[in-house]
């Protein structure tokens, strides 16, 4: 679910800055808005993990079978749409593809339900530079680089953060930092800029995005076997500034603490993006007031017929002419049998653990970062001393990651009535004890924190919250923990093979769009060249 970063500013030696001051857990006001709840379909995933399905009463024949429709799904099928081959079908365990790219809609405006955003692609993402130019987002090339279309760019002002009491623009501070902050920042920041033009002796990027680009030299192998707030230790830089901005970023992409991401996955966070672009627009991104869920929803109209929602696939295996894949159709409360030559498990690997277990390795190895998001509909835009409103708003005193404005990208007369998308990850507490309180705590009581943190930040909104939409990831994104993005999840992969192809940002150990889109590039590849159907690689 990765979003917002802010490297550039650290990387070109500034400061930085989030404090994790905590948000007020207790309830502090009556009358707290209403609203909507909900999350990925606990009663469908619950039913998967108990089990108990009929078996199937129907069966159908399809060439390649996707089971999973989040962003590696559609990307897979989008592959296989793009190379020709419309013999194959996507089940999806909800009523609505798109995983945690997915969003909503009010009468105020579109918002994100997760990732709000996907950076100016690197010069090494091929295939999704050709999605985004079939998608209208790339327009043509100037001077040998892609030029994008300025309005699917984020508009100004990118991004604020309130210190000391007053917005500044960026995210990193610009006044208060003592000598050994500024040291450091600078210290980090060269060293990142390093990191972001080293190339390894395999001719590679030291960090490339998708990261199967990048190299594999074994110094920067070993960063990933050691944790990010140790190798800080290392460096010897300690600056409670730069350890709150890292704090904030580790937390922004990967849901997790620093001591509990991998030094690789760290640094990646800022040397691995490079935006190749025209126009100086290389260090932008793209958004849209429903985030991700346009990418999702444009990749999906692509192949729309061979889309089954409302399935819930509980079984996978080989037979003797390729794959049956059992799934239980919620509408005609019925199950169906799936025949095909090959299968692209396009799902979390602890959901293919238990589905096909013959073919997946255990899924142990395998963590995720539970969050909370709430889309809070206002009846004026936010404002407050200093700089502007910006897309992307963060206190420095809040343990939440902020707000991003839905209707920032609005073309014309800005509307008074906004939508504010707020964003916790539940990092300060084993995932599991945190996906048992995302659950159990009420949801006025987590409307209440929402609403605190909100005022907070933005005293000028009291009075003009008029409803907050709660929305629950138990198993929100693979957490990049040391060991595992180039030992635990490569050794996890290898073990299925041929029908069955694995296609997930897990697997990358990142969740990020870039990932999830090569994963299910690369997998329908694979089942076309196993299938014997001609394609020319995008990858």
């Amino acid at each position: 679910m990765s979003w917002r970063p802010s490297r550039r500013t650290l990387i070109a030696g500034a400061g930085a800055g989030v404090a994790a001051a905590g948000i007020g857990w207790g309830v502090t006001r009556d009358g707290t808005p209403q609203g909507t709840e909900g999350g990925a379909d606990m009663a469908r995933g619950h039913r998967l993990r108990d089990g108990g399905f009929p078996e199937p009463a129907h069966e159908e024949h399809t060439g390649i079978v996707i089971a999973g429709g989040g962003v590696a799904g559609l990307a897979a099928g989008w592959a296989l749409a793009e190379a020709g081959h419309d013999d194959f079908r996507l089940l999806e365990l909800e009523d609505d593809v798109g995983g945690n790219a997915r969003g909503g809609r009010n009468a105020v405006s579109a918002y994100p339900l997760g990732a709000h955003y996907l950076p100016v692609a690197n010069r090494e993402a091929g295939a999704l530079r050709r999605m985004l130019t079939q998608f209208g987002m790339i327009t043509g090339e100037k001077d040998g680089a892609p030029v994008y279309d300025p309005y699917q760019l984020c508009a100004d002002l990118e991004e604020r953060l309130l210190w000391k009491g007053r917005w500044q623009e960026g995210l990193v501070p610009h006044s208060a930092l003592s000598e050994t902050d500024e040291a450091d920042l600078a210290a980090f920041g060269a060293a990142m800029a390093a990191f972001s033009k080293r190339i390894g002796s395999d001719g590679k990027p030291a960090f490339a995005l998708p990261i199967a680009y990048s190299s594999r030299d074994a110094d920067l192998l070993a960063l990933d076997r050691i944790g990010f707030a140790d190798w800080l230790d290392a460096q010897g830089w300690r600056s409670p500034v730069l350890r709150a901005h890292l704090r904030y970023s580790c937390r922004d992409d990967y849901g997790c603490e620093p001591a509990q991401v991998s030094a690789w996955a760290g640094i990646h966070y800022f040397a691995g993006r490079r935006g190749w672009a025209a126009d100086g627009a290389g260090e932008n991104v793209l958004t849209w007031p429903e985030g991700n869920a346009r990418l999702a929803r444009a990749m999906a109209a692509r192949f729309a017929p061979r889309i089954a929602p409302g399935r819930i696939v509980f079984r996978a295996a080989r037979d003797a002419d390729g794959v049956v894949i059992d799934s239980f159709d919620v509408a005609r409360n019925a199950s169906v049998r799936t025949r095909a030559a090959a299968a692209i498990l396009a799902m979390p690997h602890f959901v293919a653990a238990r589905i096909a277990p013959d073919v997946t390795a255990p899924a142990r190895a395998f963590g995720y970062a539970p969050w909370l998001i709430a889309n809070v509909t206002v009846d004026r835009h936010p404002a407050g001393r200093g700089a502007k409103l910006a897309w992307d708003n963060v206190s420095a005193t809040s343990e939440a990651l902020g707000y991003v404005v839905a209707t920032h990208q609005t073309i014309g007369a800005r509307r008074k009535e906004t939508v504010l998308t707020w964003y916790l990850p539940l990092s300060n507490m084993e995932p599991a004890a945190a996906r048992r309180l995302l659950v159990e705590r009420p949801a006025e009581h987590w409307r209440r924190i929402v609403a605190d943190d909100l005022l907070a930040t933005n005293p000028d909104l009291e009075g003009a919250i008029r409803s907050i939409d709660l929305w629950r990831w138990g198993h929100a994104m693979i957490r990049p923990v040391p060991g595992f993005i180039w030992q635990a999840a490569p050794q996890a992969a290898a073990v299925t093979r041929p029908p069955f192809f694995l296609a997930h940002s897990d697997l990358s150990g990142l969740s990020l769009f870039e990932e999830a889109h090569y994963r299910g590039v690369l997998a329908a590849e694979d089942a076309m060249r196993f299938t014997g159907h001609t394609h020319e690689t995008m990858l």
